[in-house]
């Protein structure tokens, strides 16, 4: 976490244009922060030497690292602590957890203050041997004092042994949450702002020095105060302050089989949308519908994570008397995933499940659903990734309906199956809306026992002996 020196001849040398070629990404780790911080984080605590390098101001306590919300919290307060005037945290998966290459990922809202330095970033698990910047450093994102401009940088020995850094910028509205991203891989890393790529460095065969960027690395969190890039000068009333981080994860290339993939997002959940209104429903298990939805009217859902590059089943559960006509997006429309009929089903409240399948890039996104002709009702929709493992073998709803029932639904405690297909030697998982993993184990011929569940909507997914899978959805009353 150093200010960004600009290499004039770097700059020319390792500039790379154009926008990188789709990865086949999935999802190998992640802290979703939902019950705490999870057990690869170590916290560093302390003044560090020489203010951990940058004349910094704080004292890093792990007591500045909370929970709230399903959300990391690193908190700055003013306060007399170790002969420092400011308190924080600072958080590492140093010994923990590492990685070569990957696509690595952050959904982060932060202050904006004179005096602040929040960062995330990650150091070359090498440090300890060889020494900074000789490990090599990423910066993925990092914010000093007011404005909304974020940097991406890189931080290394060069060629002749000095210190060499490469570093790009961008704006946004800090405070406000976004996905921070790079795509690293042999040949280079590119910095992106919710999907959108605005730096890049060539690391190629190890130009000018950058092979420490072919080893592996780990993550660090923190939020700094003062030092020497944002300077000396605090704004002492800006305290307490608050860094919120929803999720850290780490995407990879491989050749093994994902885990089976599903989540279910109510209709009427959107974090923005244009001329609809809700309802109550009639449809099985309850709640709200989402209704009034006339033609040019959208939902838009934030912070939907598809895992893995590849192939999903994307179901909506719709009822209309006439018939209309949706399309599926990423980012305010700005990839089109695709469209679908939605049929006449003899009424508003007659429900009935249609399907597409569409192909998408591992990744964090705004997905929207967009009414290209209106006259429907909207009650849910639901994503599963096709098995790769067995091609078609994951089955939807609307596909599975005779190969797996799930009764009674909605359910209290014991929820029973019935299958076309052998049960014997399955295993299962319950996948909340999520898509997080609850409750897993060996099949029992009693069924899956549920009770401890929060009351919500859920999919129970059962992997039999050859490897086939069955999806279907359930929901958990009180």
């Amino acid at each position: 976490m150093k200010p960004t020196l600009l290499l004039s001849l770097i700059t020319v040398l390792l500039s790379v244009g154009g926008s990188a070629a789709a990865q086949s990404w999935q999802l190998v780790w992640s802290d979703e922060f939902t019950n705490g911080i999870g057990p690869d984080w170590v916290f560093e605590t302390g003044t560090g030497s020489g203010g951990w390098g940058n004349n910094e101001l704080q004292y890093y306590r792990r007591e500045n690292a909370t929970v709230q919300n399903g959300q990391l919290v690193i908190t700055a307060k003013r306060e007399s602590f170790g002969g420092m005037n400011y308190t924080s945290a600072r958080m590492k998966t140093q010994g923990k957890r590492s990685w070569r290459y990957g696509k690595i990922e952050a959904r982060i809202a932060m202050p904006a203050f004179q005096g602040v330095w929040p960062a995330f970033w990650m150091l070359g698990n090498n440090i300890t041997s060889v020494g900074w910047p000789a490990c090599g450093e990423i910066d993925v994102m990092e914010h000093v004092n007011t404005g909304g401009t974020v940097h991406g940088t890189v931080h290394w020995s060069a060629a002749d042994g000095s210190y060499a850094s490469y570093g790009g910028n961008t704006t946004t509205t800090v405070t406000a949450f976004h996905v921070y991203a790079v795509e690293w891989d042999a040949s280079a890393i590119r910095w992106y702002v919710d999907g959108v790529k605005y730096h890049e460095i060539n690391i190629a065969n190890g130009v000018n020095g950058t092979s420490e960027f072919q080893n592996e690395f780990f993550l660090l969190l923190n939020m700094a105060i003062g030092g020497n890039w944002p300077g000396f000068t605090v704004d002492n009333t800006a305290f307490p302050a608050n860094m919120y981080v929803d999720y850290v994860r780490v995407y990879q290339q491989g050749a093994t089989p994902p885990p089976a993939f599903t989540t279910t997002i109510q209709a009427e959940s959107y974090t923005a949308m244009s001329g609809v209104q809700t309802e109550t429903t009639t449809d099985t298990g309850g709640g709200l519908n989402v209704g009034w939805i006339d033609t040019g009217d959208w939902m838009s859902y934030g912070n939907v994570n598809f895992p893995t590059s590849g192939t999903y089943t994307v179901e909506y559960r719709v009822a209309s008397p006439g018939g209309g006509r949706l399309s599926l997006d990423l980012n305010g429309g700005a990839t089109v995933l695709g469209t679908l009929n939605v049929p006449a089903t003899g009424g508003w409240q007659t429900w009935q499940t249609v399907s597409h399948t569409v192909n998408v890039n591992a990744g964090t996104y705004n997905l929207g659903v967009y009414a290209q002709a209106g006259g429907w009702n909207f009650n849910w929709l639901r994503i599963t990734r096709q098995s790769t493992a067995r091609e078609g073998a994951e089955l939807s709803e609307a596909d599975a309906a005779e190969n797996i029932g799930l009764y009674p639904n909605p359910v209290a405690g014991q929820l029973r199956i019935r299958s076309a297909h052998p049960l014997g030697a399955s295993r299962f998982r319950v996948v909340d809306a999520r898509g997080a993993t609850v409750l897993n184990g060996a099949l029992q011929a009693g069924g899956v026992d549920v009770s401890a569940l929060k009351p919500g909507v859920y999919s129970l997914v059962v992997t039999t002996a050859d490897n086939r899978q069955l999806v279907r959805r359930f929901v958990k009353r009180e």
